[in-house]
């Protein structure tokens, strides 16, 4: 009987929780979609997939997601890390509960829609970065401040939870390995990709 009631507790208060709230993830995932090919039609942006960033997931676990249009599902995923603020550079300070600015010298990371620019040089990771340009009032600073997407060794391919991600200075920052990928889609892109940064 115990044993029966330990596991009720279990599934109640820690599977359950996080199971409806990966389902909520998925649907809210899909509605996002709908708003972003819209968004993308309009502005005659790349069609076939797009880049979402969901602060609202843990630092630690994959947030950064490939969605193709098409199938209405994220086909890559991975971690992608935010801004430290005030926090230590590389640290895991506010893997749970990030803050976001569009002022220069913040170190934060920016909200919002973004139109991923030039391919260039970076100092980090495999040396690939995308230049980004905010396209609304919370990210319109981004390129100026030099925020671009790029990898970072610090970055893994796998899940780390509950350690978080470690903190930048503002750029959404994946692993090597996701950078490759992410750079043959880009390149391969026919019109201008949307980056999607949401909370």
């Amino acid at each position: 009987m115990r044993t029966l009631k330990f596991l009720l507790i279990l599934l109640l208060g820690g599977l359950l929780p996080l199971m409806l709230q990966a389902q909520k993830s998925v649907l809210s995932h899909k509605q996002l979609a709908t708003e972003a090919l819209a968004y993308c039609q309009k502005n005659n942006m790349e069609t076939e997939f797009y880049l979402l960033v969901d602060m609202r997931i843990h630092s630690g676990k994959n947030r950064l997601f490939v969605w193709d249009f098409a199938p209405g599902a994220a086909s890559k995923s991975g971690i992608c890390t935010h801004g430290t603020c005030k926090g230590n550079w590389a640290e895991e300070d506010s893997k749970i509960e990030p803050h976001f600015s569009n002022v220069p010298e913040s170190h934060c990371s920016s909200l919002g829609k973004y139109r991923i620019g030039k391919r260039g040089w970076s100092n980090w990771g495999i040396h690939i970065n995308y230049k980004l340009h905010g396209l609304e009032r919370t990210n319109n600073k981004a390129f100026d401040r030099i925020i671009v997407l790029h990898s970072w060794d610090a970055v893994g391919d796998k899940e780390i939870f509950p350690q978080g991600a470690p903190e930048s200075w503002g750029c959404p920052s994946v692993s090597n390995a996701m950078m490759r990928q992410l750079d043959e889609l880009l390149q391969r892109a026919s019109k201008p990709v949307l980056l999607w940064v949401v909370w």
